[in-house]
């Protein structure tokens, strides 16, 4: 590899160590600040740690701590932001202040001092906001400042002139493998066909590296997707979790594909995935502003389904034949369209920089574990979780509607007559088709396609 040339902040994400890129030494999103409530406490397992997030009213800032109590180790998590602003243990009440100090023991009596021994502080961790993200840093406090967040470099600038979309979902495998994948363009006219592809897109994807180093590498695609109808497609791997596609095209105006990639466990990650596009017409970017954001993530996450099941079981298969070390002995990549691929795992190899190098992969979970939306994504997902809430009520009120239509048919014939009377069982059925339709939408919010639209007969 050769040196990707770079200007760090004082402190390089990695750390310092030229041959040893350190995954803790780097700042991780762990949530959209938008789908995080002020007034409630959330939950979140960074590089295996579990930790609880919390408003901090006194510092106008999120809080990170590790959920357990220095008390017992209860999870802080099922506890209460109390009525002085700190986040109080369900287990005893300790509670705690925005810097981790312990503020209050209700079991001491009056003058005495254990709340300010160190042994009573819960553990903080660094955090930070930028580009709608909470990023935590699981690393070294003292580096934390020193070290540049991964932000995406085109969203800096006329940040008002771009349309965002993104989603997140927490997926049954590793952020390994969804890097792997996400940097592989050639995938998508087969793996997304009738969803974002199209099969009769298929043509030779000649890619070009174009510096690599520690911190990540530069790659493109001169032809560009489509068969080149599109341009020129620029690649960069900001190490050790942030990739994104660059392509500008007369028919769309530029278009981000951006992917951040957070380990959770072995076998586990959160994605952040953001489409940014800057739109040459006024009509599109009219478009994607007014459509509902958890609309777009029902479509979003059917296009993660189309190869969620089949990268749960190839990691397996790469870690029986030796891991991400033996990747070369493993796959066969034969053409230029796995050159990043190619790339990406030797820059895991050569720095040292698995999330997870001593921790095997779990048992394989069956396939309506690896299509479940409801657990990995709506949840934890305030538009989807709103807009479930709101269309659960609204089937609630149609059933309830058909059901006084249907119980006054009788009463109705007779004081009206057959003809008129013919209304409310129309009336009734038109209910129970809207309740039904209401229904499939939902299970939307719960579960994935079980067949994927790419093995569809075709029409």
């Amino acid at each position: 590899m050769t040196a990707l040339e770079t200007e760090p902040k004082h402190h390089p994400a990695g750390g310092n160590d030229p041959t040893r890129f350190d995954v803790r030494e780097v700042w991780y999103p762990v949530y959209y600040l938008k789908d995080l409530n002020p007034e409630k406490l959330a939950k979140f397992t960074l590089l295996d740690q579990d930790l609880v997030l919390w408003w901090d009213e006194a510092a106008q800032s999120w809080q990170a701590f590790l959920d357990q109590c220095p008390h017992r180790l209860a999870p802080l998590s099922e506890g209460r932001i109390n009525e002085g602003g700190w986040l109080e243990c369900p287990y005893h009440g300790w509670a705690f202040s925005g810097t981790g100090r312990c503020e209050f023991i209700p079991q001491q009596r009056a003058g005495g001092s254990a709340q300010t021994a160190q042994r009573a502080c819960a553990t903080s961790f660094p955090t930070a906001t930028a580009q709608g993200l909470l990023f935590v840093y699981p690393g070294n406090r003292d580096n934390a400042t020193q070290t540049p967040l991964p932000l995406v470099e085109p969203l800096l600038d006329d940040s008002d002139e771009w349309v965002c979309l993104d989603i997140f979902r927490d997926l049954p495998y590793d952020a390994l493998t969804l890097l792997e994948n996400v940097l592989d363009s050639s995938h998508i006219p087969y793996t997304h066909h009738k969803t974002v592809g199209n099969r009769v897109n298929v043509s030779p994807v000649d890619l070009e590296i174009l510096a690599s180093g520690k911190q990540g590498f530069q790659g493109m695609w001169a032809e560009g997707p489509r068969k080149g109808t599109l341009g020129r497609q620029d690649t960069l791997f900001v190490a050790p979790g942030l990739m994104w596609h660059d392509l500008t095209s007369e028919q769309f105006g530029r278009t981000l594909t951006v992917v951040y990639a957070t380990p959770i466990r072995s076998g586990e990650c959160r994605l952040f995935a953001r489409f940014p596009f800057k739109f040459s017409a006024k009509l599109p970017r009219l478009i994607l502003k007014l459509t509902p954001r958890w609309y777009s993530h029902i479509n979003q996450n059917g296009v993660l389904e189309d190869d969620q099941i089949f990268l749960h079981y190839q990691e397996r298969y790469l870690e029986a034949a030796g891991g991400s070390e033996a990747f070369a002995r493993a796959f066969y990549l034969p053409t230029r369209a796995d050159l990043f691929v190619s790339e990406f795992r030797q820059w895991v190899n050569q720095y040292q920089a698995k999330p997870f190098p001593d921790t095997p992969l779990p048992p394989p979970l069956p396939k309506e574990k690896l299509l479940d939306r409801y657990h990995s994504h709506t949840i934890h997902c305030a538009s989807c979780s709103g807009a479930l809430a709101n269309l659960q009520r609204l089937r609630l009120g149609i059933f309830v509607l058909g059901a006084i239509a249907w119980a006054i048919i009788p009463l109705a014939t007779l004081t009206l007559g057959n003809r008129s009377a013919i209304f409310f069982p129309l009336f009734a059925l038109l209910l129970l088709a809207t309740g039904w339709g209401l229904s499939q939408l939902e299970r939307k919010f719960y579960e994935g396609r079980a067949v994927p639209p790419r093995n569809l007969p075709e029409k």
